[in-house]
């Protein structure tokens, strides 16, 4: 069972302030959003970012509120991270999906209230595989917002 005292200890350094005396342990919540289709330019060669390509993200998100009272403003709208997915994709061009994963992990934690995200990247251009995918995680500094 968790108790403060684990939770103070799982905390970065810098956020062990932030946590009041007395804490209601609860689960954390997870959002995931699989298989989103986005379209980037994005490839070493200039020939591949000449058109944006199909791409397949599948993200977890980890809000700062654990605990949503049905209430949307107390969790993450999903639905407003996968349109900010898609603008972040159409309105950069990167040579690798390793600094796609990157900077869009980055952006969602500087857009909405999360503690953490994981961005795996799935492009298609192998002829003999599936598809080739990088995952980039990211957290929050602190624990507030």
């Amino acid at each position: 069972m968790l108790t403060h005292s684990t939770l103070v200890e799982r905390l970065s350094p810098g956020c062990k302030d932030v946590l009041p005396a007395k804490v209601p342990v609860a689960v954390i919540d997870r959002i995931r959003i699989e298989q989103l289709e986005i379209y980037a330019r994005v490839g070493v060669p200039d020939s591949e970012r000449a058109e944006p390509q199909r791409l397949v993200l599948n993200v977890t998100l980890w809000p700062k509120k654990t605990r949503p009272r049905d209430n949307i403003a107390d969790t993450v709208n999903y639905s407003e991270v996968a349109a900010a997915l898609k603008q972040f994709a159409g309105q950069h061009d990167y040579r690798l999906i390793e600094t796609l994963a990157e900077e869009t992990a980055g952006d969602l934690l500087s857009r909405f209230p999360l503690r953490k995200v994981a961005i795996e990247v799935r492009k298609f251009v192998l002829p003999d595989a599936d598809h080739v995918s990088v995952t980039a995680i990211g957290e929050a500094e602190c624990n507030t917002r």
